[in-house]
């Protein structure tokens, strides 16, 4: 056995440092979890990696590797900054810890990087699954060459370029500050045959499958790593493609042939909850030998719902039509005694009919799933202007007015078969329509791409998926509607919705917990972590944690840690404002008690020195806010709006650039949770209300009730304590380290008394937040700054 001790990046450890890490060892060896609530300072990422990496070296242990599992990048990089520093301070006779950060193929990819070959975000993946084909058609089993015959043409084509005396200073394609042996341009492999045959190939994964064992089960994959992981240590997606590419192979497969070899994998949710993801490169690390390490465990059950969610847009409805209609029309034609229209646009009907006769799916099947994509495109149609048409009376004069809509297909209150299974089987669809229709999109992918000679993806599989599940799925757990999300297509009629919005049928799950739990029983075991977890009870059970204790008999064991920094370093306030629901504020143009109250408090707040973050139940309120404090403060007042991650950015680094300003937000955005304000960059935060979603939202009505059957307490589990967690994120920013100062407020009397709908219990029952009157804040405020200036 091993002493953590000598895994521990520091000299001397936190006391909850020493009580977590034993905790999650302890638990960990009986194969359980440990579900840590630690504020900011806790050191929860040393704790986790400690206790991980103790683990996976003690070999009484049947664990092989610690995956971490993030869903904010500047946590992601904590975590490689902490091993780096664990590896810093190793004994010298210790290995350092293997370490690797999984990301996509845009990422990593050479040519993307620097967007060259005509290789962009927009189509890196299909360009790379086709490169990589043609690659093994040309050096498989009856291919052309070699591996190694088509990395080291790419290579001379380089030293010609090079001997030709050319100037050009893209001779080397160049990234991660490294020069490849590539041209910035694909290469092409052609044998005497006539001109314009030639096979363009990626000579990155050329190489690799060079390097790769040719004894396959004597061999391993992790033979064609161009770096040794004894002596690595951390390695960064910038590290990986300056070492992949430096020794001429392919960063992304390197990547996935190191994945199963590091001590310690670094990635986001999609890795281990995403079905995709899971099925297509990170299924390995699923198992027992894995201890996983969720952070920001807060966010667990909101992310993996959207994954394990599904959907079809009305685009890629229409592309499935267009692309069945193309494999059945050969046939057609054929058994029509006419030619095929459009060329090479349709496949060839004895491809066709090899590629059916290679499955169980029929010609039938295929022209049954045309119709009934067909009619279902059909039904989408009516169903969204009959929606329109009751709503937005004469909207196809007025499309700039229309908003985002959902569509309920069943009452969300009220579980039940869906209006669009109803109609698909009055229209005489069975199951076999819905069942089929994934193998049928199979058949349509592999036609296409043989008859193209190029790897895309395409509609009819997605279709099909989404058809199936669709069928598959209970009317309880699982909500179906229409979603139009307001955008603009001027290719479309004037008057068709089709211009103004992209429409979805989308199938969401409502209860995750089943896929988080099942998913965390295939781990040997793990943490999941995060400053904002309570209720204890109410996260396991959302989780699924409670079902694998009580079910598979593993231990869950919860450990709470509060703020330990010099408490006379921060002050912190509830403040029993009126509630700030819509009943009591209106909308944002109202004069009313309530909106003045709040733009008093939060003007008294904003006037501290410094920087001040105000976070809003919506950007509306937001907007109205920003628009108060302009008349109230000397300061800078910044407004954030729903925008890209470029603007975001920008607004962040004018934030802390200066004096102080005021930082206006929604708590429902990106700027209150992940984000590093520590320092002297965020001297107060306030939040006003409880951020709940619409409640009036039928997707959200939905969830509701099905937390009511699952849970007994919908309200509560699936809208109140998210938004507790939501506010307390926000709160959080503020006090970061032991030298930060700072003010925190909580701006709405549900937080600072016991009442029917108070939130007070879901708040840390540690007495940090202390109640006061509104027209007593200037009081405390004046208190602290007093305090201050005493120093």
């Amino acid at each position: 056995m091993t002493d953590w001790r000598t895994v521990f990046g520091h000299e001397q450890p936190y006391e909850p440092q020493v009580d977590g890490i034993e905790t999650a060892i302890d638990t960990g060896q009986e194969g359980g979890y440990t579900v840590i609530e630690g504020a900011c300072g806790t050191g929860k990422t040393m704790i986790a990696l400690t206790a991980g990496i103790d683990l996976v070296r003690d070999p009484d242990t049947d664990y092989e590797r610690v995956l971490v599992l993030t869903s904010v990048k500047q946590q992601l990089r904590q975590f490689e900054a902490d091993l780096e520093t664990i590896n810093e301070t190793l004994p010298a006779d210790w290995d350092p810890v293997s370490g690797l950060t999984l990301v996509g193929k845009a990422d990593v990819c050479p040519y993307n990087r620097e967007n060259a070959a005509g290789i962009d975000d927009a189509n890196v993946y299909d360009r790379c699954e086709t490169l990589r084909d043609r690659t093994r058609d040309l050096t498989g089993e009856g291919g052309d060459t070699t591996a190694k015959n088509l990395a080291a043409r790419a290579r001379s084509q380089q030293i010609g370029l090079a001997d030709s005396g050319s100037q050009s200073k893209n001779t080397f394609l160049e990234t991660a500050g490294e020069p490849t042996p590539y041209p910035p341009e694909l290469p092409e492999y052609g044998e005497g045959g006539p001109v314009g045959a030639e096979t363009e190939y990626c000579p990155f994964y050329a190489q690799y499958l060079e390097d790769l064992p040719d004894d396959e089960e004597n061999g391993s994959a992790a033979e064609a790593v161009p770096y040794d992981f004894t002596d690595a240590g951390m390695v960064t997606p910038e590290d990986l493609v300056a070492r992949s590419v430096t020794h001429g192979t392919c960063p992304h497969s390197v990547m996935g042939a190191a994945l199963g070899e590091v001590e310690v994998v670094i990635g986001n949710y999609y890795h281990a909850f995403d079905p995709r993801t899971v099925g297509s490169f990170t299924g390995a690390l699923l198992d027992e030998s894995t201890f996983v390490v969720c952070d920001e465990a807060h966010m667990l059950e909101p992310r993996v719902r959207d994954l394990v969610s599904d959907g079809v847009a009305d685009s890629t409805l229409r592309d499935a039509e267009t692309e069945l209609s193309r494999v059945i029309q050969p046939i057609k034609f054929e058994r029509e005694g006419r030619q095929a229209e459009g060329g090479s646009k349709t496949a060839d009907a004895d491809l066709v009919r090899g590629e059916l006769n290679d499955s169980d799916v029929s010609f039938e099947e295929l022209n049954r799933t045309l119709e009934f994509v067909r009619d279902l495109r059909e039904e989408l149609d009516r169903r969204v202007r009959t929606h329109l048409d009751r709503n937005y009376r004469g909207w196809q004069s007025n499309l700039n007015d229309l908003h985002d809509e959902e569509i309920p297909l069943r009452d969300p209150g009220e579980p039940a078969e869906d209006e669009l299974s109803e109609w698909a089987r009055e229209a005489g669809y069975g199951d076999a329509d819905w069942v089929r229709a994934e193998a049928v999109g199979a058949i349509v992918e592999r036609v296409l791409n043989e008859a193209e000679d190029e790897d895309r993806t395409r509609a009819a599989p997605a279709v099909g998926r989404v058809l199936g599940e669709w069928y598959r799925r209970g009317h309880t757990d699982y909500f179906r509607e229409i979603e139009l999300e307001r955008t603009w297509d001027d290719t479309e009629p004037a008057d068709s919705w089709r211009r103004a919005y992209n429409a979805r049928l989308a199938l969401h799950n409502c209860v995750p917990s089943d896929a988080i739990g099942d998913r965390l029983g295939h781990f040997g075991g793990g943490i999941l972590m995060s400053a904002t977890l309570e209720p204890m009870d109410a996260f396991t059970e959302v989780t699924g944690l409670q079902y694998l204790a009580r079910e598979e008999d593993r231990p869950v064991v919860e450990r709470r840690y509060g703020l330990h920094f010099p408490a006379e370093n921060r002050e912190s306030f509830a403040v029993a404002a009126p509630k700030y629901t819509y009943d009591n504020r209106g909308s944002p143009g109202e004069d009313n008690p309530t909106r003045r109250s709040y733009a008093d408090a939060i003007g008294k707040v904003a006037r501290l020195p410094g920087n001040v973050l105000v976070g809003m139940p919506s950007y509306a309120e937001a907007e109205w806010t920003a628009g108060v404090l302009e008349d109230r403060v000397e300061k800078p007042v910044l407004l954030d709006a729903a925008s890209d991650d470029e603007t975001t950015q920008s607004l962040k680094d004018e934030f802390f650039a200066g004096e102080g300003k005021v930082l206006v937000t929604s708590l429902r955005g990106t700027l209150t949770e992940g984000v590093d304000y520590s320092g002297d960059r965020l001297a107060a935060a306030v939040v006003c209300g409880v951020p709940i979603v619409n409640t009036s939202s039928p997707r959200t009505k939905a969830v509701r009730r099905a937390y009511d059957d699952e849970f007994g307490d919908g309200f509560t589990y699936a809208l109140t304590i998210p938004a507790v967690r939501k506010a307390r994120q926000a709160i959080g920013r503020v006090i970061r380290s032991p030298e930060d100062v700072g003010v925190r407020v909580l701006l709405d009397e549900r937080y600072a008394r016991d009442s029917w709908d108070s939130v007070r219990p879901y708040l840390p029952d540690d007495g940090e937040f202390q109640t006061v009157s509104p027209d007593m804040l200037d009081v405390g405020l004046e208190r602290f700054r007093g305090r201050l200036s005493s120093r």
